[in-house]
């Protein structure tokens, strides 16, 4: 409705001052009317008495002359009428009570018209020389007040205001329906409509009949909303094909590191397997009996249920789950890792050490993938090291702020979580591409190529980042900030 408000007084102001300026101008032309209809009496008048003053003058002498005069003035109830002497021997009532300067002209035979401002009404004077016997110069004086110009104008002023308020109602009124109808209501839905595609409600369409701009407009917007609609849908799809492959592509991360583990997890089921059998043996050749039958049968249950969490572990690893976010402590993370992990990296040499206190560190993260991200560059890192050597995994709370290139942001609480090895390190230019699917320095066959790409793309999804630090022949750093939850 802002619209057609400022439309209506826009109007209205426009009509209000074209009549304005409309009756100024006919207030003075109708002034300057008034005024020149008055001095045009004034000469008539005076040429017709004054040719009568000179006649009377001539033939009855000065008295009958002035007394003309006098007649002429009490039968004029609008103009004054004053015989005067312009020279200084005129007595006080005939002295013509203007400045020296307007009589000089008069003195010359010319008329003078003169306009004195007065407080109530302004006045008129008309001084014309009247050519008598002797050496003397007289002349007509006649004043005329224009309070009845003064009244003419006033009562143009009342009617034109009348008028110019009756004009600009009615434009008023008339503006106003027109823009609530025209522009007021139909802009009032199109910023409706626009609310709404701006909330992501896309359903609605407009119903504007108009043939207008505005009418086009509504029209433009519905065919944006089916635009937006069919991008929108186009979006969802391709976003779920894409979390389709990504989540396809760590599940074959996961089953590429079962892979990397089978070697390990080999060895250490050997050793219970061994065990297992060597019992059973002892139990069926008869070489036990009596109390050592139950005590045999007790180590054969306890190695194989050894065996059965190291499998039950590799599954959990391997299976594909949805992901739940939920508070996590870290040290069940690193634990239930470094279990399966060891296998491998004793068949490695590699020894790996925890540094810092995990009881009081919190994650809001879903575990299994976590322990992906964990696993993925602690095995890099293993293998990293084929003579064997310390894998160190540090823990610690942090003050952090993301980097530039992961958006920036405010300083936060955060874990850092290092996982530091004593390999071979990495150059510059093999460095910047390691978070890149599908790279990878690898022998063909040994590598996806997808392990740090899932990583990265894990601990991204948690709102944490992951730092990389390598050099040659001085081992490799990766840190990986998630925050902090503190319940």
């Amino acid at each position: 409705m802002k619209l057609a408000r400022k439309l209506t007084l826009a109007l209205v102001f426009g009509v209000f001052l074209v009549l304005a300026l409309s009756a100024y101008v006919q207030i003075r032309r109708e002034a300057r009317i008034f005024e020149n209809d008055v001095q045009r009496d004034h000469h008539t008048m005076g040429r017709v008495l004054a040719a009568a003053v000179t006649e009377v003058w001539r033939s009855e002498g000065q008295a009958r002359a002035l007394r003309l005069v006098d007649d002429a003035n009490e039968r004029e109830r609008q103009v004054d009428i004053r015989w005067v002497w312009l020279d200084e021997r005129a007595s006080e009532a005939h002295r013509p009570g203007l400045a020296p300067e307007l009589l000089v002209p008069v003195s010359m035979g010319q008329t003078v018209v003169h306009r004195i401002p007065r407080k109530d009404a302004d006045v008129l004077i008309t001084c014309m020389p009247v050519p008598v016997p002797g050496d003397r110069v007289g002349a007509l004086l006649l004043s005329e007040s224009l309070a009845g110009a003064r009244r003419t104008i006033r009562s143009m002023i009342l009617s034109t205001t009348v008028t110019t308020a009756a004009l600009a109602l009615v434009c008023g009124l008339l503006t106003t329906s027109l823009g609530v109808g025209l522009v007021g209501r139909p802009m009032r839905t199109l910023i409706d409509q626009a609310r709404r595609i701006g909330a992501g409600d896309l359903s609605r369409r407009l119903s504007l009949h108009q043939k207008d701009e505005i009418g086009e407009l509504g029209r433009e917007m519905n065919a944006m909303c089916d635009r937006l609609a069919a991008a929108n849908q186009k979006l969802e799809s391709e976003a779920a094909a894409r979390l389709a492959a990504l989540q396809q592509l760590r599940h074959a991360e996961r089953l590429a590191t079962v892979g990397k583990l089978a070697s390990g997890i080999a060895h250490e089921l050997g050793a219970p397997l061994q065990v297992v059998a060597g019992r059973a043996r002892m139990l069926v050749d008869g070489d036990v009996s009596g109390d050592e039958v139950p005590t045999n049968g007790q180590i054969i249950l306890e190695q194989a249920q050894r065996m059965t969490q190291i499998i039950r572990q590799l599954l959990d690893f391997a299976r594909r789950r949805s992901a739940e976010k939920q508070e996590t402590p870290l040290g069940s993370v690193l634990r239930s890792t470094f279990t399966m992990l060891r296998p491998l990296a004793e068949k490695q040499g590699v020894t790996i050490v925890q540094e810092g206190d995990t009881s009081a560190l919190m994650v809001h993260a879903d575990a299994d993938q976590l322990q992906q991200a964990l696993t993925n560059v602690v095995v890099n890192a293993i293998q990293a090291m084929p003579s064997g050597g310390t894998l160190t995994v540090g823990v610690r709370a942090e003050r952090a702020s993301p980097p530039a290139d992961q958006g920036g942001g405010v300083e936060g609480d955060y874990v850092a979580l290092s996982v530091r090895d004593q390999g071979g390190g990495m150059p510059a230019d093999i460095l910047e591409h390691i978070f890149e699917p599908f790279f990878t320095t690898k022998p063909v066959g040994e590598g996806t190529g997808l392990g740090l790409s899932v990583t990265y793309g894990i601990i991204k999804e948690h709102g944490g980042w992951i730092h990389a630090d390598s050099r040659v022949d001085s081992g490799s750093c990766f840190t990986m900030f998630l925050p902090q939850w503190k319940p």
